[in-house]
């Protein structure tokens, strides 16, 4: 009996919009030397209410390694994640991500488990100022041993090159090099999510352009300026450049609701300044004045108030309907005051709305008050003197931003996490308690190696996910101590790596029988059962933060994940008598190694087993 296989690699999202156009516009498809493909001269009549004869100019951002960019984003990987437990904290309870590698591999690997998943993308990626690295992402196999002694990719096989600004191609391998990972990282967005990008002015121009391809022009929502700096610059020649940017999209604008933000606390003491019904259900209040100096006039909000007998009116107009102002009235929340030139009226803004929620502000486009002055601050204080990390973002900033976003439960994602910047913001945003819960961070970094004469490399640091790692224990220690705050202070650490299968389990065409007795075991023999569990919760769609737990049934390790979401074991001679054990567990998944069973015999009955015992469960093997 054949049980299917897990096909352990990222979907492939050629065949996958294919067959989207295939059902809008069935008479494109046709046939290739390749198989079913799509007449796009036919289609692009479709999509025209005229005749289409040729190629037309048309508005739309273009550089050479366009289509390479897109084609890049499309290619699926077998690559996988492997857990490493001894860098990790708390790691089958928490719900945090630290992820090691090339963040394009790594987001494609993200593309079943997380799709539609994320609320906000923040990232901070290479400015391209002319001396940044930057990730080039096709290299000639022949020429990795010439690109690792030249320094252009590591021992990890990092495809990191120095795009300097005298380069033919400074801009467009910029954008190659983004284009595809932004692309892929709006898949991951909810309806509702939202994608925030660091910039400053050597690419805001293409980068608002790239965005807009990708996102829909319709989706952006602001260009936030950020006051970086709050001084220097003496030995500038032209203006001393203060700011930088911060692009906002909507996956969906319709979808988001108002952004609003917390309030700041020199806000909320202004409440405070009418004790007298501090502990209602509203708490306390300030006074607002009902009149507008408003020159929109309305003939509905101009009426009078009922006061002692008397009638009081507004100088143009009042702020509310006769409705609500009589409903406030009768509830004691508008507050009269005689003064010579008459009768003053004031409502009552109560801290809280009439379901016990914190009002909230509108945020602006102009951030002041973070600097990056305190970004190098945090570090210092975090690893003592020597800078281990230029130029690090100020975790104030990140809360800033996320606040207006995020809520508990909500996911954050940042893949150019740097020094984890992004993390230490999120730490502290959910021990403020302004999202009333807690939201959950994901963060991917290429272990890109510090210089050999910096102070990180002097403090025993030589690749920055070690300093970024370290950065997230001391902060959420330091968190701790300081607000003892009921949150997760763990992280679960994931390195890229090849695939745990070997080439066969791939392409089992390419070997003969002699082959394949070679291959009895398809698991590359350094490979663990935590290695193989998450790339089966990978190809299963399952997120990589799910709490774990292990137990042993019928003297098996079994990996139990969110209860009965999945089980599975990869222990050898599987047999009928542990499948009936399992069944009374009724898990919806379980997985085994092709390899495990006891017998052939022994595999089509504990299928059978399964199917009877548990109808619910899904059975498949690797």
């Amino acid at each position: 009996m054949d049980i299917e296989k897990l096909d352990l690699k990222s979907p492939d999202l050629v065949n996958e919009n294919l067959e989207k156009l295939a059902a809008l516009f069935p008479n494109c498809v046709t046939e290739s030397a390749e198989g079913k493909a799509i007449d796009f001269d036919l289609l692009k009549q479709e999509l025209s209410h005229a005749v289409v004869e040729g190629n037309k100019e048309r508005y739309r951002l273009e550089w050479p390694g366009k289509r390479e960019a897109i084609v890049t984003a499309n290619i699926p990987t077998t690559k996988t994640l492997r857990p490493v437990r001894e860098d990790s904290v708390d790691f089958d309870n928490t719900e945090n991500l630290y992820i090691e590698g090339d963040n394009l591999e790594v987001l494609k690997l993200l593309q079943e488990s997380y799709l539609g998943k994320i609320k906000m993308i923040y990232i901070d990626p290479p400015y391209n100022t002319g001396n940044d690295f930057v990730y080039r992402d096709k290299f000639n196999s022949d020429k990795e041993q010439e690109l690792f002694e030249s320094g252009q990719i590591n021992e990890f096989n990092q495809r990191l090159v120095v795009n300097a600004n005298s380069e033919g191609r400074y801009h467009s391998d910029w954008l190659s090099m983004l284009y595809p990972r932004i692309k892929l990282g709006r898949n991951l967005l909810k309806d509702n999510g939202v994608f925030l990008m660091s910039i400053d002015d050597n690419e805001l121009e293409n980068a608002r352009k790239m965005c807009d391809e990708i996102f829909g022009e319709i989706n952006f929502i602001e260009t936030i300026v950020w006051k970086k700096k709050y001084g220097g610059g003496a030995k500038t020649k032209y203006y001393v450049g203060l700011h930088e940017y911060i692009l906002v999209y909507a996956k969906n604008i319709d979808a988001v609701d108002n952004i609003t933000t917390p309030y700041e606390q020199e806000t909320i003491d202004r409440y405070y300044k009418y004790e007298d019904e501090k502990l209602s259900l509203r708490g306390p209040y300030r006074l607002q004045p009902l009149a507008t100096n408003s020159n929109d006039l309305r003939p509905n909000l101009r009426y009078p108030i009922y006061y002692n007998g008397q009638e009081v009116w507004p100088e143009k107009q009042w702020q509310w309907s006769k409705e609500r102002a009589d409903k406030a009235n009768s509830n004691n929340e508008l507050v009269f005051t005689e003064k010579a030139d008459g009768i003053s009226v004031n409502f009552k803004q109560y801290l809280k709305d009439e379901d016990g929620n914190m009002r909230r502000s509108k945020p602006t486009s102009i951030i002041e008050g973070v600097y990056t002055q305190h970004g190098t601050s945090e570090i210092k204080d975090l690893f003592g003197d020597g800078q281990v990390f230029s130029f690090p973002k100020p975790s104030e900033l990140v809360v800033t931003i996320s606040k207006a976003f995020l809520g508990d439960g909500d996911i954050f994602l940042d893949f150019f996490a740097g020094s984890s910047s992004s993390a230490h913001g999120v730490l502290k945003l959910n021990a403020s308690g302004d999202l009333n819960g807690q939201a959950k961070f994901i963060q991917v970094q290429i272990p890109e190696q510090t210089p050999e004469s910096s102070s990180a490399r002097k403090k025993g640091y030589e690749i920055i996910t070690e300093i970024a790692k370290e950065r997230i224990r001391r902060s959420a220690k330091k968190i701790k101590e300081e607000t003892n705050a009921d949150i997760d202070y763990g992280f679960r650490v994931y390195r890229l790596d090849s695939s745990n299968m070997q080439d066969v389990y791939y392409k089992p065409q390419d070997y003969d029988q002699n082959n394949l007795d070679l291959f009895a075991d398809n698991v590359k023999p350094d490979r663990t059962a935590d290695d193989l569990l998450a790339q089966v919760m990978l190809d299963w769609g399952l997120p990589l933060s799910l709490k774990i737990e292990q137990v042993e049934v019928s003297g098996k390790q079994v990996f139990k994940v969110a209860e009965n979401s999945l089980f599975a074991c990869f222990d050898k001679d599987i047999d009928e008598a542990f499948a009936k054990a399992i069944a009374k567990e009724q898990p919806l998944r379980i997985v085994f190694k092709d390899s495990a069973f006891k017998n052939d015999t022994a595999k089509t009955n504990v299928k059978q087993l399964l199917k009877q015992l548990s109808p619910e469960t899904e059975m498949k093997v690797i």
